[in-house]
């Protein structure tokens, strides 16, 4: 029976992601997804038709998919993105929703509707949702255009440290852990400004003590709308502070990758390192740990039309207390780790066979 499931995945078809759902449909015993360009997709080209399962899959890493998408959002030609360049994040945003609209008119069943996607890819909409459903997260200011107010903002809320965080930006890109004191200024980032003001991503995360340097990066990045949280301070391991990607699949937390760092930001791709899972668990303890996994369950309510959810969950130093940083509807990319001998992919795929034939009887 499961082999009369219709999958299509809309994806970039050179991307690692591709590949490895479809060897994940076919170790599952199904027929190879057909797989639709974003390319063509942003271009008014074919999409999925009636009667098929649709997976949305990343549309970044790829140049020409990043201009197609700023390109519809901004509504005429944008020039090409340098490589690393932090560039028209609201447009892609923009473009993304007129995408993932055309998907959706083609009459396939999204297994990531339209509606989580958009919330999951904007931090602000994603943290007044969980918010108002009691999720832990942290504290966030009011709207911030600028340097000078995220300052005011700042000195209003009587906080010195804060994570500064594109409201439209992924993998750390345009992210600033930014301490406060008095005049001085201290930002953990991975942002890097050319003579002439371009902001580029660096797989250097640096520390920039120069008020007019942070000043400017957050000035050229507030147009795109900004997200500001209060510091959670993290727990940590044998000296490096730790976060965890929570993929959970079909509401249960599945594949787990604990990310280590020597300083605030744990993105593996900036030379971080993956931690021991056993070593996080028997620090929290039981109880704490099951308490943060039904909290990445309650994360994955929100968004009860999805198939697959990542969770950037954050302990506190006393392992008592948790937090969520972020929600990502593109998260599910965690080579070599597996639940069962099943990869996230194998486990969505191995989802969807259940449906099926739950649906079925």
């Amino acid at each position: 029976m499961s082999a009369g499931l219709r999958l299509a995945v809309v994806g970039n078809p050179a991307n690692r992601r591709v590949a490895m759902f479809l060897e994940a449909a076919r170790a599952g015993g199904l027929a190879d997804p057909q797989v639709f360009a974003w390319s063509d997709v942003l271009s008014s080209g074919p999409v999925p038709g009636p009667g098929t399962l649709v997976r949305i899959d990343s549309p970044g890493e790829d140049a020409r998919v990043d201009r197609l998408l700023r390109g519809l959002g901004a509504g005429g030609p944008v020039r090409e993105a340098a490589h690393g360049e932090i560039l028209g994040l609201a447009d892609a945003h923009a473009g993304l929703r007129v995408g993932l609209e055309r998907i959706a008119a083609g009459g396939g069943t999204l297994l990531n509707p339209v509606r989580d996607v958009l919330v999951m890819g904007d931090k602000r909409r994603t943290h007044a949702l969980l918010a108002s459903r009691s999720v832990p997260v942290p504290p966030a200011l009011a709207p911030v255009h600028d340097w000078d107010g995220l300052r005011s903002h700042m000195r209003d809320a009587g906080w010195s440290r804060v994570f500064v965080k594109p409201a439209f930006g992924s993998s750390a890109s345009g992210v600033l852990a930014l301490n406060l004191s008095g005049t001085r200024v201290s930002a953990v980032t991975s942002v890097e400004r050319t003579p002439d003001g371009r902001l580029f991503n660096n797989l250097r995360v640096r520390r920039c003590t120069s008020p007019a340097e942070v000043g400017a990066i957050v000035d050229r990045l507030a147009p795109d709308g900004l997200h500001v949280e209060r510091w959670f301070p993290k727990a940590s391991l044998a000296g490096r502070v730790l976060d965890l990607r929570v993929v959970v699949t079909a509401g249960r937390p599945r594949h787990i990758v604990v990310r280590t760092s020597a300083h605030a930001i744990t993105n593996l791709h900036l030379g971080n390192a993956r931690g021991d899972l056993g070593a996080v668990r028997a620090a929290a303890g039981t109880t704490a740990w099951e308490e943060a996994m039904r909290t990445c369950e309650r994360v994955a309510a929100c968004f009860p039309g999805s198939l697959h959810v990542g969770v950037d969950l954050m302990f506190a130093p006393s392992w008592r207390r948790h937090a969520v940083a972020e929600v990502n509807a593109f998260g599910d990319l965690l080579p070599r780790v597996l639940a069962d001998g099943r990869d996230t992919y194998g486990d969505q795929i191995e989802a969807l066979k259940k449906k099926e034939l739950a649906c079925a009887i």
